[in-house]
């Protein structure tokens, strides 16, 4: 078991590096070709770092591991909440936009309840994902909205997130970070399904831990380097996003490859958790003024994912 276990590790550490890599890529071209800072924060930068979750669906949809495409997709939700905001707001409180309350996380939260509506029937199928591209399409499209009435002092900030490449080296960790995206991506998941079975452990459990904890890896990082840099309404912006794209569009994969049928405990247990994170989070931001996520509501988030972790590994052995 050691050649998967390294596949794991290796394939993590290609993963977060050229996720970074493709980001940076994408959102100095996007600058480049005229797009405004809010929208490529809003549509490049959150499709970027959701890019590691969706080549993963694909290789797990096209290997025949399907739970793990699932997994994937409402672990990497739940690690970008509990994990992500909860030790971000550890180091740092986060303010909560104005905008990201009236806009963003209510977009979040209706993406969130259409995909359990989609899921009721315990199964994936294709009229589903299309159902979810378009609601991905309805999101770019609200997206735009947002950015047109975004103000002046927003642009701002977006703007010093932005990388300074001109365009010839845009392009070049564009094409080189996608590339290493998909051969990292399939080494991490057959690593990941050769370790689950071998400890029999189920595709879906893998999907929810380990994966999804290793492709969220790019957005911990990101907004704990936020954080430090007093830049903390970024984080929030940026793992509403994030959701938003794994639900519209790292879900929407595998069932475009293959019928993906998966147990109750998929929506009673991972679902729900999802959900009820999703509904926390707008709780946190709304219950006091000014709106924020402070460290003992980080905590909370953090000890939640801790129990939802042993939750997981009780029911597995």
């Amino acid at each position: 078991m050691l050649y998967p276990i390294l596949a794991i590790v290796i394939g993590l550490i290609l993963l977060v590096w050229s996720a970074d890599r493709f980001v940076n890529g994408a959102a100095a071209t996007a600058r480049n070709f005229g797009m405004s800072p809010m929208l490529i924060g809003l549509t490049i930068v959150s499709f970027g770092t959701s890019a590691p979750e969706i080549l993963v669906s694909f290789m797990a949809a096209t290997s025949g591991a399907g739970g793990l495409a699932v997994g994937n997709a409402l672990g990497s939700n739940i690690a970008n909440i509990a994990l992500v905001l909860g030790v971000t707001a550890l180091i740092a409180p986060l303010p909560v936009k104005s905008g990201v309350l009236r806009k963003e996380l209510p977009l979040l939260l209706a993406v969130t309840a259409l995909a359990g509506i989609l899921l009721l029937d315990l199964n994936l199928n294709l009229t589903d994902s299309i159902l979810l591209l378009i609601t991905l399409a309805l999101c770019l499209f609200l997206f735009n909205r947002f950015q047109k009435n975004a103000t002046e002092e927003e642009s701002s900030e977006e703007e010093e997130e932005l990388p300074d490449l001109k365009t010839g080296a845009a392009i070049f960790w564009l094409v080189v970070g996608l590339v290493i995206l998909a051969g990292s991506s399939r080494l991490l998941v057959w690593g990941a399904t050769e370790v689950a079975q071998a400890l029999g452990v189920s595709d879906l459990v893998i999907g929810l831990t380990i994966v999804a904890i290793g492709t969220s890896l790019p957005e911990l990082a990101a907004s704990i380097a936020s954080a430090l840099k007093n830049h903390h309404d970024i984080a929030i912006g940026n793992v509403v996003g994030s959701n938003i794209f794994n639900i519209a569009a790292v879900m929407a994969v595998p069932g475009f490859i293959t019928t993906v049928d998966f147990g109750q405990e998929v929506m009673l247990r991972d679902y729900s958790m999802m959900m009820g994170l999703t509904l926390t989070l707008l709780i946190f931001a709304l219950w006091k003024k000014p709106p924020s996520v402070n460290r003992v509501e980080g905590g909370l988030l953090a000890a939640l994912y801790a129990g939802y972790l042993v939750l997981l590994y009780n029911m597995s052995v």
